[in-house]
């Protein structure tokens, strides 16, 4: 069984038992969530597609810690102008673990 999740405006692909990278989530380490905001779910050949969401579907998780992704650098150059400028990024993360997959 698989579904396709809306999460803070991005689409993830999950399954039960799945640990996945979101976008950081505010909420404490360990806390669970409920997200009702499913797509998509597909249990042994069977299919429910949503307009835009699923009625009465719901995913339980919870949120297992924060991290830091990997740092990219941003860089402006002007050529002949003696003109240049790096500026680093590093994107929060939040980890959570699927537990369950409610239908409706």
């Amino acid at each position: 069984m698989f579904a396709v999740v809306e999460i803070k405006g991005f689409q993830y692909k999950i399954e039960e038992n799945d640990t996945i990278k979101v976008s950081k989530l505010d909420c404490k380490e360990n806390e669970k969530l409920e997200m009702d905001k499913v797509l998509f779910i597909n249990e042994n050949d069977e299919t429910v597609i949503g307009n835009p969401y699923i009625d009465g579907a719901k995913i339980v998780c919870h949120k297992i810690k924060d991290e830091k992704g990997k740092k990219i650098e941003v860089m402006k150059f002007k050529r002949r102008k003696n003109y240049k400028r790096i500026q680093g990024h590093r994107q929060d993360y939040s980890l959570i673990k699927i537990e369950k997959i409610i239908r409706p």
